[in-house]
Order: structure tokens, then C-alpha cells, then sequence
């Protein structure tokens, strides 16, 4: 094998590394954009999710509430029908 043979297959080598790091480049960035969406996705996700916990607890103050005025008009008619 020539040195110019060997210089070709090197050029050709070089050529296909080459290659071969601009593709894995263009995946890395395609790769970072999927995950700048993914986390977009999760904080949505986050908000919502604070939302239905704040929602909740409001529900479980309102249902407190009722509970007491429950309990307290239970105890009124116990005390009306002259019961202790």
C-alpha cells in the first residue's frame, strides 16, 4: 500500500468521523430540545397540580365548616327536644 492510498483512506476516515459527529451533534441538540419541552410539560404539570392541592384544601375547610354547623344544630335539637 502507497503512501498515497494510505492518505486516501485516511481522508476518507476523517471524512466519516466527521460525519458521524455532526449527526450526534444534530441528536444531541434535537435531544436537548425534547427535554427544554419535557420540562416545560412537568412545571404546567407542577401549577396544576398546586392548584387541584389548593383546591382540595378549600374543600376540606368547606366540609369542616358544614361539620361543625352539623354538630352544632345536632346538639340544638337534642337541647329543644329537652333532651341533656
Amino acid at each position: 500500500m502507497t503512501i498515497d492510498e494510505r492518505l486516501e483512506k485516511l481522508v476518507e476516515r476523517h471524512e466519516a468521523l466527521t460525519q458521524t459527529v455532526e449527526l450526534i451533534a444534530h441528536e444531541m441538540h434535537d435531544t436537548k430540545s425534547s427535554i427544554d419541552g419535557l420540562k416545560s410539560s412537568i412545571d404546567g404539570l407542577k401549577s396544576s397540580i398546586d392548584g387541584v392541592k389548593s383546591y382540595t384544601n378549600e374543600i376540606a375547610e368547606a366540609t369542616a365548616r358544614l361539620l361543625h354547623i352539623a354538630q352544632i344544630h345536632e346538639h340544638r335539637s337534642t337541647r329543644l327536644e329537652g333532651q341533656p
